[in-house]
């Protein structure tokens, strides 16, 4: 039978496997025959895995013996700075090239477990710095609805590989909108979940205290199938937690109230983005929520606060890539010679200013001018979202402020660091939130919706996309 990969869901094609109308083995070979045919202009995955097939295999059979989850049999594409046993991974770095893992991260441990066939890892933005996917050490992802454009970053390769149909969900990371921001650039949904809510072990580290793993899929149902099986609290993860399960947020009364911070919207934001937000907001209202203004005066600190936090981290996550205990070495004439050659010549131009801006803000100094003083501004952020949601049940802005750019259209750093204006502040706080395709730009490019949720109510994210078809 001919399998439509491109529109395949995650749960219509489990229906298919469970009822027998299809195996693994043909779902994954039209996935291959899409990465063949096209991985050589989009540039999405560094490696395809020999042993796709052989998974989808014993997936076929565990689904015969009534084994399996619902990811039993699906091709699954997980971004390049998550650990799988004895597979390379480079987090897009040349300094981590030839790096092979020993251990599997806890989230490819789990999808293992539940039958999932992973089918390869995906190009991203040098550990995961970035908003484009123009920052990999080797080329840059190009969107499948125009390769003329970005396809967001940094899990820009995850995103591409779900609307490319080479694989039915994937998994990226989120630190300030790396889930989120390519999801609606390419047109899917893409999800962040609490802080904790899926366990970091195994995660290249880029920012520890933001991080989070997170799934791409065409529905928010594939994404909740994803989410299921990834989520909890695991004993090798010391900040991963439980959520609320479905069951404990349905006992909980919705007052189906939206919150709007509407002055994050006066400036730099595209006309066709708030065109389709006020539709977004009408069909809300159409199925009955309540759509109130809110002030996040803080909130508008969060791109700054965001962009002291996590250069602060990544210069710490960094040095222990030094060119001595892993990764590529560069000899000099004494050790420091060697420590400045090796991470010179490994780490591009995007993850050298990250390091150089987190080592200032660290310095003598500056530790209290500015380090400290983004950490007051965070707990304030945290408190005002805390205060919000005693009123609302969703904050909702755009996902970004423009549609999906041309390559070299923000060759500025604060202009692309801007991209990111919407999504950051859950990573701040450890919010969970959730972009939805909410439509098309006038030049029929995809826009999303962002759903905030409180904290611990992941779940809850999943039942909106109904809303706004």
């Amino acid at each position: 039978m001919t399998i439509d990969i491109k529109n395949l869901t995650i749960k219509k094609a489990g229906e298919m496997l469970r009822s027998g109308e299809v195996t693994s083995v043909e779902i994954v070979k039209e996935c291959l025959k899409n990465i063949e045919e096209k991985n050589k202009e989009l540039n999405i995955f560094l490696e395809v895995f020999d042993d796709a097939l052989d998974q989808a295999k014993k997936a076929d059979e565990m689904m015969k013996n009534g084994k399996g989850g619902e990811l039993c049999g699906i091709p699954i594409a997980l971004k390049d700075n998550i650990l799988i046993t004895g597979k390379k991974n480079s987090s897009g770095s040349k300094i981590l090239e030839n790096y092979v893992a020993s251990y599997d991260a806890n989230v490819v441990k789990k999808l293992k477990e539940a039958g999932a066939v992973l089918i390869g890892r995906t190009n991203m933005d040098e550990f995961a710095m970035g908003s484009s996917t123009e920052n990999s050490a080797y080329g840059p992802v190009k969107n499948p609805l125009d390769p003329t454009r970005v396809p967001g970053g940094s899990s820009g390769g995850s995103s591409a590989s779900v609307v490319a149909g080479m694989a039915l969900g994937s998994l990226g990371s989120d630190t300030g909108g790396s889930i989120r921001q390519p999801a609606s650039f390419c047109g899917i949904v893409g999800m962040k979940p609490t802080y904790g809510g899926v366990s970091r072990y195994g995660l290249t580290a880029m920012s520890s205290s933001l991080d989070v793993i997170g799934p791409f899929a065409k529905t928010t149902e594939d994404a909740e199938i994803i989410f299921e099986c990834i989520s909890g609290k695991d004993k090798m993860d010391a900040t991963s937690r439980d959520v609320l399960s479905k069951a404990e947020i349905l006992k909980i009364s919705p007052r189906k109230v939206i919150g709007v911070p509407r002055d994050f919207l006066k400036e730099g934001v595209d006309k066709d983005v708030l065109k389709n937000f006020e539709e977004v907001l009408e069909k809300l209202k159409a199925n009955g929520f309540e759509i109130k203004d809110i002030e996040l005066p803080y909130t508008k600190y969060s791109l700054a606060v965001y962009y002291i936090i996590m250069p602060a981290e990544v210069s710490t996550n960094l040095s222990r890539l030094d060119g001595v205990r892993y990764g590529l070495r560069k000899e000099g004439e004494s050790m420091f010679d060697t420590y400045k050659k090796s991470r010179s010549a490994g780490f591009g131009a995007e993850t050298r200013r990250r390091v150089i801006l987190g080592t200032y803000v660290l310095s003598h100094g500056y530790y209290d001018a500015y380090y400290n003083k983004a950490w007051e501004v965070r707990r304030a952020i945290a408190k005002e979202y805390e205060e919000v949601f005693k009123d609302v049940d969703f904050v909702l802005t755009p996902t970004t402020p423009t549609p999906a750019f041309k390559f070299g259209e923000k060759s500025d750093p604060v202009q692309m660091y801007l991209s990111d204006i919407f999504t950051v502040s859950a990573n701040l706080v450890g919010l969970p939130s959730i972009s939805i395709p909410s439509g098309f730009s006038s030049d029929n490019l995809p826009l999303g919706a962002l759903f905030t949720a409180p904290i611990g109510k992941d779940f809850s994210l999943f039942e909106m996309e109904k809303y706004i078809k």
